[in-house]
């Protein structure tokens, strides 16, 4: 199986773009929903609450996870891959959101002047910004932390008027700076894509970030048969939060446009 994992709802929003390209695998979804949201945490916690989180899942027989997760790829995803999994599960594969997205701006060859917006913690750790500049050391870029808009999305409060005022001053720095494409580095908030465009306006490309992940992962597992025979095959999709509220379900029945069971993960 597939795990996706993130702090709460956001990574939803990767998990729909998966279903959608990749529908003959069985997924696990994992919401942190008792500890959202991890931006404004420390990195020492942000790693504990991850470190958890994968290992839950890889008992839950998940073989590859995707840390739907921007402040958890930013913070935890090195450390993961390098001392947790060689000790524990040097056999499985975590991978981050960061890094596909990275690529796919510096392919765009239309990008010279690149926004990111994002938690503190992910804006903070300045993953972005090494990651963009190892594929293209030419690209500028300018950062603004937006860490209200992960509370109000996970509220439900999409389609607010306050949201909106909110994301418009987050986004004049940027705006000020005439970038060409802005990274939404955080999976919450493709949920505001439709806002985010508005206030950009045309002259600036706001990045599909979830279905450039799914892309991104439908071509890792071309190129790695021996990870892709191991996954699960079906259209069985299970859904795991720490805690459960009828705010996150509807939110999340609302976004995927379907009902669905939510579990209690009880984590050690």
């Amino acid at each position: 199986m597939i795990g996706i994992f993130d702090s709460g709802i956001g990574g939803l929003s990767v998990a729909k773009k998966i279903y959608e390209k990749l529908p003959q695998y069985q997924t696990i979804y994992f919401g942190d929903t008792a500890r959202t949201p991890y931006g404004n945490r420390s990195q020492e916690l942000i790693y504990r609450f991850t470190e958890q989180a994968v290992d839950f899942l890889f008992k839950q027989g998940c073989e590859l996870i995707i840390i739907a997760c921007n402040t958890a790829s930013a913070e935890a995803l090195r450390k993961i891959q390098q001392e947790f999994l060689p000790k524990n599960y040097p056999d499985k594969k975590v991978l981050g959101v960061i890094r596909p997205v990275a690529e796919a701006v510096a392919e765009n060859k239309k990008s010279k002047r690149v926004g990111v917006v994002g938690t503190r913690g992910t804006i903070n750790s300045g993953s972005y910004v090494r990651e963009i500049k190892s594929f293209n050391p030419g690209i500028e870029i300018f950062q603004q932390s937006a860490p209200l808009l992960v509370p109000l999305i996970e509220e439900g409060f999409i389609k607010r008027r306050e949201t909106k005022m909110i994301l418009k001053s987050y986004l004049r720095p940027l705006k000020l700076q005439k970038i060409d494409t802005l990274v939404l580095g955080c999976t919450h908030y493709p949920f505001l894509h439709k806002q985010f465009k508005e206030v950009m306006g045309k002259s600036c490309k706001v990045l599909d970030t979830p279905e450039i992940v799914a892309d991104k992962l439908t071509d890792y597992l071309s190129r790695h048969p021996e990870i892709e025979s191991k996954l699960k095959k079906g259209n069985s999709h299970k859904f795991l939060v720490t805690d459960v509220t009828e705010k996150f379900k509807e939110n999340a029945q609302n976004w995927l446009g379907r009902e669905i069971n939510l579990e209690v993960a009880r984590l050690a």
